[in-house]
């Protein structure tokens, strides 16, 4: 029975759409545009996607501003710190060279001398080399909690 009433509805629709010409039913189509509407949707459109493009733009300005902010700060906390680090190292070379130079004249001018003073001098440096790390340890940690 029931298979019997499907099968007389599918025909009763199938039969309906064969009588009714496809033209004649209008599903709330707006096909009355005039010229002036379609300019107006036309404009209405190219300003939303100037809007969108414009937003993109900014975005993408925004954030190469803020990169290349973050990566001159970063170079330039290198740069600091390696600038530390050179000012050390030049500062321990200088004094090796003096204290090798001394070593040297004492050698030749008081021998027993010498070794007290080599023994010094390798304390010093040791000293120098500890306070050189402190110190780039320090402008390291000064460079990290530097805003940026």
């Amino acid at each position: 029975m029931k298979t019997l009433r499907l099968t007389s509805l599918a025909s009763l629709v199938l039969a309906s759409t064969m009588l009714v010409p496809a033209g004649a039913v209008t599903f709330a189509q707006t096909s009355c545009n005039t010229a002036g509407q379609d300019m107006h949707t036309a404009g209405s459109d190219t300003k939303a996607a100037t809007k969108h493009t414009a937003h993109a733009v900014k975005h993408t300005t925004k954030k190469g501003y803020h990169k290349t902010k973050s990566g001159t700060a970063k170079v330039a906390d290198k740069t600091k710190e390696g600038t530390v680090v050179a000012a050390d190292k030049t500062k321990e070379t200088t004094v090796k060279a003096f204290d090798k130079t001394k070593e040297g004249t004492e050698k030749v001018l008081a021998p027993k001398k010498e070794k007290t003073t080599v023994a010094k001098d390798k304390v010093k440096e040791k000293k120098m080399a500890a306070k050189d790390d402190a110190s780039v340890e320090k402008q390291k940690v000064k460079d990290g909690t530097t805003p940026q």
